[in-house]
C-alpha cells in the first residue's frame, strides 16, 4: 500500500480518528500533528501487518500508540490557546488515561469490547474492569457521591447485564439477587443513569464535524515533502545506496579570513568543517551536555540561514565501545518547531562520515529546519540514538559506516541558542537547451551553510521530460565547489516551467563576479507505450522485446497474492534504467503491486559495473554512477481480500535514463 493509499484510507474514516483524536488533544495544530505522524509510522510499519489481521484494528493501535507518545511532548501540554472542548471530551478529561481511553473507544468510537481490548494490549476481562472503573469514576463526579453499597462480587456483572450480553443462566441468578438485595438495585439503578447520560453525550459526535480543509492540508504537507523527496530518491538509487534514513556528510574547503581566529581554531577545533565555520566567524561555541542511560550528547556549535539550521554535535558512549548518531525526527524533537522554525522548508540529509577515532566516540551534524525568526532558542529533546556499525565489507555502507537497526533510548534535552546569519542572493538569467528541451538557470543564493542553484526546466514534449539535472559543480571567481547530489531538491511547478534547486557546498564569497556552471548529466523519462500480453500456462520465461533490449517474464505464480519476476541482466548499450509500467487484471482494473525483490547493478561514468550482490562498492569515488534495475520482483493483490490475482497483461508506457552532458553556462555579474 503506498503513502497516498494510506492517506486516503484514513481520509475516508477521518471522522472516527478524528474524534479519538480530540479526546487526547485540544487544538489543530496538535491534530495535524498526530494525523501526520500516523501516517508515516502506518507507512514505515506496513511490512510488519499480517494480513490475515484486521486493518482498521492494526491502525487504531498505532493511533492510540501516538497519542500516548505526543501527549508526553512538551508542546502538546495543555496552553492557553487550547480551545473549547466538547462537553463528552470535558466530562472524559476528569478520568484516569486507562479509563478514557476504554470509555471513548467502547463507547464514542463504537469499537467492539474485544477489538478495543485487543488495541489497548489488555484481557476483555481488563477492559471492563476499566469500563467499570471508568462510569465510576463519572458516577462519583457527578455528585453521586464515592460510597456505594452494591455488592462487590457482582460489579463485573454490570457491564454485560446493561449491555445484554450477559449468559442467560448468570442474568437469571444476578436478577434474583437483584430482587432480594436493596443496596445491588440502587447501586446498579445509579450506575446504569451515568451510564445513560454517558451515551447521550457520546450522541454529539454525530454533529462533531472534521473542520474543512483539515486533511487537504495534512496531504498537501505529504504532497511538497514528497516534491522534495523525489529528486533524492532517484540520486539515491542511482549512488546505489539504500538507506534513505542516514546522512551524507560534505567537507568544506574554507579560506582564511581572519589570521587570529584562523589560528586559534587551527589549534582548538578537531573538526574540520565546524573550524571553517568558526574561522569565518559563523557560529560560536557552545558545548552543551547532557547525559542519560551512560551516553552523554554535547551541542558543540550551530549555524543558521534561511536554508536549514546546521547542529554540530559529539555522542560519547561512556561504558562501552558504540558509536551513536541523531536521526532528525525519529527520536529527535524540536519542541517548539512550529513557533521558530519554517515548516513549509525541508531538512538536508547527511550521511554518516566517522571523524574520530575512538571507538565510543561520533561526532556528526544534523540538519534541521530554517528559522522563521532572526533569533530564537531552539528547545531539542532527544529520546533515541541510532547505532552506527563500521562494516566495510557491507556494500550499502558508506565509507565503511552504516547505520544498525538498534537504537539507544534515554532523555536529552537542551536550549540552544541560535541566531540567523544572512544568505546573498545574484541573479543569472540565463538559459540552455540540453536534449531539445530549455532549461533555465535563474538564481544563486550563497548562504553560510550550502550554495543553492535555482533553475527551471520547460517540459514542452511529452515523449521525454527531463526529471532533474545532476550538476558537476558550480565556480565563482576561480573557486570551484562541487554538488551535493542527495539534497537536491524539487520546487514547484509553475507556468515557467518546473522550478528546482541543487545544492552544493558553501562558497563564502564575498563578491562574486563571475559563475560557471558546469553540467554532469539529466536523468530523463521517455514515453515508449508497449503491452504484452501473460501467459500463465507456459512454465518457461516469457521473452519480449523493448527499447533495444530483450526482456524476460521470469516468473507468473498465481495465488493470493500472485508473484510476478521479470528481469534483464544485460546492462551495456542499454537505453533504460527502470521501467515504468502497471500490471492489468482480468477485469481490466489495475492491480495493486507491492516489490519485494530487486536487483540492481551500478555503472559509472566509464562503463564500469559494480554488483550489488555483498562486494563493497566505492560509492564515494564513481563518477556519476547508473543505476540500472535487473530484476523486480512484485506481489499483486485484488481489491477484494482473499480472492487470487490473475494477472492478464503488461503495460510498460515509459522508462527512465540518464544522459552524461558536459556544457558549461559561464555568467558574468558585473
Amino acid at each position: 500500500m503506498s503513502l497516498e493509499s494510506i492517506i486516503d484510507w484514513l481520509d475516508h474514516h477521518k471522522v472516527s480518528f478524528y474524534t479519538l483524536g480530540w479526546s487526547y488533544f485540544r487544538n489543530q495544530e496538535q491534530m495535524e500533528e498526530l494525523f501526520y505522524r500516523v501516517i508515516l509510522r502506518v507507512h514505515k510499519e506496513l511490512s510488519r501487518f499480517n494480513r490475515d489481521a484486521s486493518f482498521d484494528r492494526w491502525i487504531t493501535s498505532i493511533f492510540v500508540h501516538i497519542c500516548r507518545e505526543l501527549t508526553k511532548e512538551n508542546r502538546f501540554k495543555v496552553s492557553e490557546k487550547d480551545e473549547q472542548r466538547q462537553n463528552v471530551f470535558q466530562a472524559f478529561d476528569q478520568l484516569r488515561d486507562y479509563e478514557k481511553e476504554a470509555l471513548v473507544l467502547t463507547y464514542v468510537i463504537g469499537i467492539s469490547l474485544e477489538d478495543s481490548a485487543h488495541i489497548l494490549k489488555v484481557s476483555v476481562e481488563e477492559m471492563k474492569a476499566h469500563l467499570f472503573s471508568g462510569i465510576q469514576s463519572l458516577r462519583e463526579k457527578s455528585g453521586y457521591g464515592s460510597h456505594y453499597d452494591g455488592c462487590k462480587e457482582n460489579h463485573k456483572l454490570y457491564i454485560d447485564y446493561l449491555e445484554r450480553t450477559l449468559a442467560r443462566p448468570i442474568k437469571v441468578e444476578f436478577e434474583v439477587h437483584l430482587y432480594h438485595c436493596q443496596n445491588c438495585q440502587e447501586d446498579l439503578a445509579t450506575f446504569q443513569e451515568v451510564m445513560s447520560a454517558m451515551l447521550q453525550l457520546t450522541e454529539e459526535v454525530g454533529d462533531f464535524h472534521v473542520p474543512s480543509g483539515f486533511m487537504k492540508k495534512i496531504k498537501t504537507r505529504f504532497a511538497e515533502e514528497e516534491k522534495q523527496k523525489q529528486l533524492r530518491v532517484k540520486k539515491i538509487k542511482k549512488i546505489g545506496l539504500i538507506s534513505a534514513s542516514v546522512f551524507i556528510v560534505f567537507v568544506c574547503t574554507g579560506f582564511i579570513t581572519g589570521w587570529f581566529s584562523s589560528l586559534y581554531y587551527s589549534w582548538t577545533e578537531e573538526d574540520l568543517e565546524l573550524r571553517s565555520y568558526l574561522q569565518h566567524d559563523l557560529g560560536e561555541r557552545l558545548n552543551l551536555e547532557s547525559e542519560s542511560a551512560g551516553v552523554k550528547i554535547t551541542i558543540k556549535s550551530v549555524i543558521a540561514d534561511e536554508i536549514q539550521t546546521l547542529i554540530f554535535y559529539e555522542i560519547v558512549d561512556m561504558n562501552e565501545d558504540n558509536q551513536y548518531i541523531m536521526n532528525y525526527r525519529d527520536g529527535v524533537v524540536v519542541e517548539n518547531e512550529s513557533k521558530i522554525m519554517n515548516r513549509s522548508a525541508n531538512p538536508k540529509y547527511y550521511l554518516p562520515n566517522q571523524k574520530n577515532e575512538e571507538k565510543n566516540v561520533y561526532q556528526g551534524k544534523i540538519s534541521l529546519l530554517p528559522l522563521k525568526t532572526d533569533s530564537g532558542t531552539i528547545k531539542l529533546k532527544v529520546t533515541r540514538l541510532q547505532k552506527l556499525i563500521h562494516d566495510p565489507s557491507d556494500p550499502v555502507s558508506y565509507m565503511g559506516y552504516r547505520v544498525d537497526g538498534n537504537k539507544r533510548g534515554g532523555e536529552w534535552n537542551f536550549e540552544i541558542p541560535v541566531t540567523k546569519s544572512p544568505s546573498r542572493e545574484y541573479s543569472l538569467d540565463k538559459e540552455i537547451e540540453l536534449e531539445g528541451i530549455p532549461v533555465r538557470i535563474n538564481k544563486l543564493t550563497i548562504a553560510p551553510t550550502a550554495s543553492l542553484l535555482q533553475y527551471d526546466i520547460q517540459n514542452i514534449q511529452l515523449e521525454k521530460r527531463i526529471e532533474s539535472v545532476s550538476f558537476d559543480s558550480i565556480e565563482v571567481n576561480k573557486r570551484k565547489v562541487k554538488t551535493d547530489l542527495l539534497n537536491s531538491s524539487y520546487g514547484n511547478q509553475g507556468l515557467g516551467g518546473d522550478s528546482y534547486q541543487a545544492h552544493f557546498d558553501p562558497l563564502f564569497e564575498e563578491n562574486p563576479k563571475e559563475v560557471n556552471v558546469q553540467f554532469g548529466s539529466l536523468y530523463l523519462t521517455v514515453e515508449d507505450h508497449k503491452t504484452i500480453d501473460f501467459d500463465v500456462s507456459k512454465d518457461e520465461p516469457q521473452l519480449f522485446e523493448y527499447a533495444g533490449s530483450t526482456i524476460s517474464i521470469d516468473k507468473v505464480e498465481i495465488g493470493t497474492p500472485s508473484k510476478v519476476v521479470i528481469s534483464n541482466h544485460q546492462v551495456k548499450n542499454r537505453q533504460y534504467e527502470s521501467l515504468h509500467f502497471r500490471m492489468i487484471g482480468e477485469d481490466e482494473t489495475h492491480l495493486s503491486s507491492m516489490g519485494i525483490e530487486t536487483e540492481a547493478v551500478i555503472v559509472d561514468r566509464s562503463g564500469r559495473e559494480y554488483e550489488m550482490n555483498g562486494t563493497p562498492v566505492p560509492i564515494d569515488k564513481l563518477d556519476l554512477p547508473r543505476y540500472f534495475i535487473t530484476v523486480q520482483g512484485m506481489e499483486l493483490y485484488e481489491n477484494i481480500p482473499g480472492e487470487k490475482v490473475i494477472p492478464k497483461r503488461l503495460e510498460i508506457y515509459g522508462y527512465n535514463t540518464t544522459k552524461y552532458v558536459d556544457d558549461v553556462i559561464k555568467i558574468s555579474l558585473d
